[in-house]
């Protein structure tokens, strides 16, 4: 098969399924070190995948016409397009602009469009996101064996960035030699979260430990969250103070980041962070799919014993709320503490 010189991924949705598509940039330039890689992502996006070392150009999609989106694909002279997440306007400009090989699945309306065609529900929730998204590659002759132990995300925070957020460490007295934890308690609501409650029964614990160096997280939507859980004297709430950059260079510094399912947890993941993420057991939403990718994550799911289940159940029985913090609290320690004793 004559080899693809010039690739287009399309995944303009949030922070974690891009994340989740990383990969594919570095397989892609294994297979094809010649090859050119663009990512075509949101603005909001966009610093994630500036800093992966396999990524070639970004085109963000923000305030573009539809037009000037086609004129744009057509100049570059794509060779092939992955459709990671597709939306009808982007695979009707790949499909005006004669890109030869256009990927996608072949269950939506406008699959049609579309001349290498891949059929996977992904919604029955049978593997992961990431090895969902890898599958695709198989229809422009890219082997696609990964697994956690062997994925490369390929992104490190960049220095600026991280300057700043140490100058900011050591304003707020964290420079103390105890483990950081992040705790990010918001989501972008496809899940269904742990109580905030819960996370801050969590804080407490680990404040009162005195064995921790605590930050919350979140964005400017979700200062009111993060301000519950800033109850404790070593808890630090970095809520809306953030950049996306900015806040991959504190979890590249920090030890560990506690959250539901959203991207942060995958940005912990793809820095190689011990992580702990609290799932709904339901296929949809459950960890299998859309847990982080990494040997060094713990995963915490429901501890009511239901058959059948799914979203409205789980909501109904406020299912999320049976998970024990106190396990919780222990396997930080277990990880943080004894793990360190260990090395």
């Amino acid at each position: 098969m004559k080899k693809n010189n010039n690739i287009l991924i399309v995944r303009t949705d949030r922070i974690g399924d891009v994340v989740l598509t990383l990969p594919l940039a570095e397989k892609i330039k294994n297979h094809n070190p010649d090859a050119k890689v663009v990512y075509m992502v949101s603005e909001y996006t966009k610093p994630v995948v500036e800093l992966n070392r396999f990524v070639d150009k970004i085109i963000t999609v923000d305030n573009l016409s539809f037009w000037n989106l086609l004129r744009i694909i057509k100049k570059e002279k794509f060779d092939s397009v992955i459709h990671v997440y597709p939306k009808f306007i982007y695979v009707l400009a790949s499909f005006l602009a004669g890109i030869k090989n256009r990927i996608g699945t072949g269950y939506r309306f406008y699959s049609l469009l579309f001349n290498k065609k891949v059929f996977e529900h992904r919604k029955s929730g049978n593997k992961h996101e990431l090895e969902y998204n890898l599958q695709l590659l198989n229809e422009i002759g890219i082997n696609n064996d990964i697994n956690d132990k062997s994925v490369d995300f390929s992104i490190h925070a960049d220095e600026q960035s991280l300057t700043l957020i140490k100058e900011v460490l050591i304003e707020k007295k964290i420079n103390n030699g105890l483990p950081i934890v992040i705790i990010h308690p918001g989501s972008g609501g496809s899940a269904i979260d742990l109580p905030v409650n819960r996370f801050k029964e969590l804080v407490i614990l680990l404040a009162q430990s005195l064995q921790f160096n605590i930050i919350i997280t979140g964005s400017e939507n979700e200062k009111n969250i993060c301000k519950e859980l800033a109850i404790e004297k070593n808890a630090h709430n970095f809520s809306g103070k953030l950049s996306l950059k900015e806040l991959i260079a504190l979890i590249q510094l920090s030890d560990m980041l506690v959250a539901n399912s959203t991207g942060p947890i995958h940005l912990a993941a793809a820095l190689n962070k011990n992580v702990i993420g609290f799932y709904p057991k339901f296929n949809e939403c459950s960890a299998l799919r859309w847990g982080p990718y990494t040997t060094k994550r713990s995963i915490f799911v429901p501890e009511i014993d239901c058959n059948n289940c799914s979203r409205e159940l789980c909501e109904k029985l406020n299912c999320m709320n049976s998970i024990d913090i106190n396990k919780v609290f222990n396997q930080i320690k277990q990880v943080l503490l004894v793990g360190e004793k260990d090395e």
